[in-house]
């Protein structure tokens, strides 16, 4: 069991990750500063640490030294994002933005550690071959014709557009196509154009100069010049403001970037890889989109095949996220019904394989036996909505103040809002109702009830 430690001076959070990692087999300790953390543990003994940025007496960044050779993983603000790459820069393996989404912590997590203990596979590559690069599932032929653009460009220089709908598993192939490349040795840098603001993005890409604009206290490089001698990943290309897809066509043309504020250009050397889940050439042709920056994107296309395309590499994908989720959550060997696969097969995905992965998770945490039905997966299209739950919230709500009334040491408060009656319900009758009541007494499916269990943050009885 891998041991985390967490260095985080606001309680909440702290705490809230820290039962986010153990519920998936994380063995985890917490500090609020770094001086109570080397006081208590020796960081030497842990196999990642997670620290925040800024921390009371100092930057989580020293735990870096500190703590060598265990990789140090920094959390941060949008606001502070450009500090998280200088903490890169000093030796952190990896940064994530606050407030963070569970799914992408969780898979940062797994990241860091499997890259530690150099367990994956290539993208592609036969089972016996030893590899520490990104694996990619897929037998079906278009995933395959995939693998073979990706080793062929790979052993290039030349820009790649990634197109595909989101969950396709953009972002893996483009990692797969660094780490098979010449420069698999250098940073690969992660952008997600739509996920910062339109008024910092020039900013964070090409740096600023000291000056530049109000708040610029100081001189800061940007992604593109921390990719150097690497790659930059640009995710959502599509959303990048028209401004910024100026002086990104600059950088395609000269290889040289200017930083706002600046006078003289600088030299980089770094390899492009761009994804979008929207149609760049009709966006083009609406001038939304810089019809010569497109053309400069369009080296090399790689097309992203979604899931209900891949009916051949549906249930072993399956079959894979069921193992890894059995693992983590430590429930026994589970194995799909056959109407589980019958489903899984019929179903079209909109999500695609991210969609899937979470349809699995779900399904592990809700099972009771040793096998998944198809009501587990929750993909059915008549099940009831989180609506229909709203819906008979008042018939259920004179229910459960009737119930509530019976007990004379308790109040007959008739006033609940939704989440307080759903919480109150469930947290009242989860000892004495299964999960599969439980939903059927409140009028949803039990992936709602699931779905709102997270929400809530309400935790499920531990299975005796």
């Amino acid at each position: 069991m891998s041991r985390i430690l967490i260095v985080e001076d606001e309680s909440i959070i702290r705490s809230a990750l820290k039962r986010l990692l153990e519920k998936h087999e994380y063995s985890v300790a917490d500090a609020p500063s770094i001086a109570d953390a080397t006081e208590q543990y020796q960081l030497h003994e842990f196999d990642l640490i997670i620290s925040d940025l800024r921390l009371p007496g100092g930057e989580g960044t020293e735990l870096i030294e500190l703590a060598a050779p265990v990789p140090v993983l920094i959390m941060t603000s949008y606001a502070s994002l450009r500090s998280a790459v200088d903490a890169m820069k000093l030796g952190a393996v990896d940064y994530i933005a606050k407030p963070f989404d569970h799914d992408e912590m969780l898979s940062t997590v797994a990241e860091i550690l499997r890259k530690q203990t150099g367990t994956s596979e290539t993208a592609g590559s036969s089972p016996s071959q030893e590899s520490t690069q990104t694996e990619i599932i897929g037998r079906c032929r278009p995933m395959q014709e995939l693998f073979r653009r990706i080793s062929k460009v790979a052993k290039t220089d030349a820009t790649v557009l990634i197109l595909g709908e989101s969950g396709t598993g953009k972002e893996l192939a483009a990692r797969s196509i660094h780490e098979q490349s010449d420069r698999a040795g250098r940073p690969m840098i992660c952008v997600n154009c739509a996920a910062i603001p339109d008024t910092l993005i020039e900013s964070e890409l090409f740096g600023h100069e000291k000056g530049a604009f109000t708040g610029a206290n100081a001189s800061r490089s940007g992604l593109i010049e921390s990719a150097d001698g690497g790659t930059l990943f640009l995710d959502e290309i599509g959303e990048l403001p028209l401004e910024a897809q100026a002086r990104l066509l600059r950088f395609l043309q000269e290889g040289e970037i200017r930083r706002v504020g600046a006078v003289q250009p600088r030299r980089v050397d770094v390899r492009l890889i761009a994804a979008t889940h929207r149609d760049l050439k009709n966006l083009a042709k609406q001038g939304e989109f810089r019809e010569d920056l497109y053309y400069r994107l369009y080296v090399m296309e790689l097309r992203m095949p979604p899931l209900r395309e891949r009916d051949e590499d549906i249930v072993e994908l399956a079959q894979r996220f069921l193992d890894s989720r059995c693992r983590k959550l430590g429930t026994g060997p589970l194995q799909f019904n056959a109407d589980a696969q019958r489903v899984m097969l019929r179903y079209s995905w909109p999500g695609n394989v991210r969609e899937l992965e979470n349809a699995i998770e779900r399904a592990v945490i809700l099972a009771d036996g040793d096998e998944i039905t198809a009501d587990l997966l929750g993909l059915d299209t008549d099940h009831q909505s989180l609506s229909d739950f709203e819906d008979q919230y008042s018939q259920h709500q004179s229910l459960h103040d009737e119930a509530r009334s019976s007990n004379t040491n308790r109040s007959a408060r008739t006033d609940l809002s939704l989440d307080d009656y759903f919480q109150r319900f469930v947290l009242e009758n989860q000892d004495s109702m299964s999960e599969t009541e439980l939903a059927k007494t409140l009028g949803v499916s039990r992936k709602c009830l699931w779905e709102r269990r997270q929400k809530l943050g309400i935790p499920r009885r531990p299975k005796k």
